[in-house]
């Protein structure tokens, strides 16, 4: 099985869509960094504006820290296309470079090689989003210093202590993680249905945009259903960031993300062993 994660990881990055995704962070990471220092951190002073009033502040809060969280904000809404890119041509690769029929009548069973096809797909994904976090932390504590980090949440604004950054970060981007697979999940499961990768691609953002709108759409008929949908739990890196960690809500979102993933690659597993490979 080793062996065959190992080849299915050699072919998937041998392919120049694999750097896509890389090339996209290396450029534009730095990129916001450049921007983020020449403006000088004027976005701070409008969040402490209104604060100002009633609090001292001491210390850099223009650091690093508040950089890579900035960074995770914003770069979430386009990592999901960069992983499809990948995951929804594991499957649909092959079938498209006509080699399945070669690589089944091997003595290894379909499963072996489909699990091997989605682990490599995982470690891709999880590969991308540790890339994100080296640079965004790496680059933001290099470039802009340390401190406190003012978090800046949906509905409150929070000053976090620095001694407790490195575990927050840790903890947001392993959520992230979690996260990003179910969306290589998703694109995987669509990879085993056709015999090309655009499908895929476009299949998997349309059902994450559908999904998002229903998610946060602040209506009553939607309300029972959004627990149960993968898109509302996405977010769940951001309970890192809160003042006080919610584990019994990290624990929920986790299991419905677990869930997600797991049901995805079942129902991938019994397409493909029932699928009839003619090339």
């Amino acid at each position: 099985m080793l062996n065959l994660i190992y080849y299915e990881l050699f072919k998937t990055y041998a392919k120049w869509r694999t750097y896509i995704g890389f090339i996209v962070v290396v450029v534009l990471i730095p990129l916001v960094m450049w921007a983020m220092k020449i403006e000088g951190g004027k976005f701070i002073q409008i969040q402490m504006r209104a604060l100002q009033n009633d609090f001292f502040t001491t210390g850099n809060l223009f650091n690093g820290w508040i950089i890579a969280q900035l960074i995770m904000n914003s770069l979430w809404v386009h990592v999901p296309f960069l992983i499809t890119l990948v995951a929804g041509d594991q499957l649909a690769g092959e079938a498209t470079s006509g080699t399945f029929r070669l690589i089944l009548i091997r003595p290894v069973s379909r499963s072996k090689i489909l699990n091997s096809k989605y682990i490599a797909t995982l470690l891709y994904t999880i590969s991308l989003v540790l890339t994100i976090a080296l640079l965004s932390v790496g680059l933001g504590l290099l470039i802009f210093g340390s401190g406190d980090l003012l978090s800046l949440n949906r509905d409150t604004l929070t000053i976090l202590p620095e001694s407790e950054l490195w575990f927050r970060f840790i903890l947001a981007y392993a959520l992230a993680m979690l996260s990003m697979c179910v969306v290589a999940s998703l694109a995987f499961l669509f990879s085993s249905f056709v015999e090309n990768a655009i499908g895929p691609i476009i299949a998997t953002m349309a059902v994450i945009i559908v999904l998002l709108i229903i998610s946060n759409l602040p209506v009553d008929s939607f309300e029972p259903i959004k627990p149960y949908l993968f898109t509302t739990h996405e977010n769940v890196w951001e309970q890192a960031f809160k003042s006080r960690i919610d584990w019994d809500k990290i624990l929920k979102s986790c299991s419905v993300l677990v869930a997600y993933s797991v049901g995805f690659w079942l129902t991938t597993l019994l397409v493909f062993q029932r699928k009839d490979i003619l090339s």
